[in-house]
């Protein structure tokens, strides 16, 4: 007979067990790669019964909310679905140490070209009760570019209008609109807060959702104009992208961005293994 009460307390032990089809997702997305030089890219794309298929076994890898160890944190998600992968989420400086929400947004670091840490990050569309968590990341990560691709709304809300028409304050954050230029596709803001950090917010508005863009040379000069502010800016944290999810055209800007440097540099481009290198750390 075992007498437990010598014991005491026993509680028990938090495991996460890992199945064997969530081991081979990882592993799927950690190890898959088909470099294709210019002429087998411009090939597939004449012909993309590949690349579909290819795009199929890809691991979706979405999130269980139990693996999120933050109370409440349903209530900062625009889509119940869509929540970050606990290993790369942003987290905001809380304000104070048992407030464990007022630390969680919607929102992953993201590996560049080479696997350059936290280059970008993915985040949703803000909304009502996240705008001051989406300037306080801003701020936090020092990031000197935002690059918003959708519309407010397109049908159903997409985004709220999280920036000010010249001055506003968003929790601890003034941000103020200190030009605007008008592009064919694209409006850029310059803002800066009140201790004179500057910052450019890009609003791409024709890529529409669940599409492609009619053409493909707005995407890149965008790229281009967002690779420029970037090396320019005084601060060097993340370039903040987003859609409505962040997951769809906000990957889509992202993988292009890095195919198109791999491409530049190296002479072929891995689009599989982009694409699994964003569904691992979205």
């Amino acid at each position: 007979v075992l007498d437990m009460s010598a014991l005491g307390s026993v509680e028990p032990l938090n495991v996460t067990v890992v199945t064997p089809r969530e081991a081979a997702a990882r592993e799927y997305l950690l190890s898959a790669g088909r470099p294709l030089t210019r002429q087998q890219l411009r090939d597939v794309v004449i012909n993309t019964h590949k690349l579909h298929a290819e795009f199929a076994e890809i691991p979706m890898n979405f999130i269980d909310p139990k693996e999120l160890d933050v109370p409440n944190h349903g209530t900062k998600n625009r889509y119940k679905t869509i929540l970050p992968n606990p290993h790369s989420r942003v987290i905001l400086k809380a304000k104070s140490c048992n407030d464990l929400q007022s630390s969680y947004i919607n929102a992953n670091y993201i590996r560049g070209y080479l696997g350059d840490e936290k280059a970008y990050i993915a985040t949703q569309g803000p909304m009502v009760n996240t705008v001051n968590d989406f300037w306080q990341m801003t701020w936090q990560e020092e990031s000197p570019v935002i690059v918003m691709i959708t519309k407010l709304k397109e049908k159903n809300e997409k985004c709220v209008l999280y920036w000010p028409e010249k001055r506003g304050i968003y929790g601890k954050v003034e941000v103020i609109v200190r030009s605007v230029r008008e592009c064919e596709h694209y409006t850029t803001r310059s803002l800066c807060g009140n201790q004179t950090r500057v910052l450019q917010h890009y609003w791409y508005t024709s890529w529409p959702d669940h599409k492609t863009p009619d053409s493909a040379m707005p995407l890149l000069q965008l790229m281009a104009d967002v690779e420029a502010d970037r090396r320019a800016a005084a601060t060097t944290g993340p370039v903040i992208v987003h859609c409505s999810a962040g997951i769809g055209r906000t990957g889509c800007f992202i993988a292009t961005t890095i195919g198109c440097r791999q491409l530049q540099v190296e002479g072929v481009v891995d689009v599989l293994s982009i694409t699994c290198q964003l569904r691992a750390d979205r």
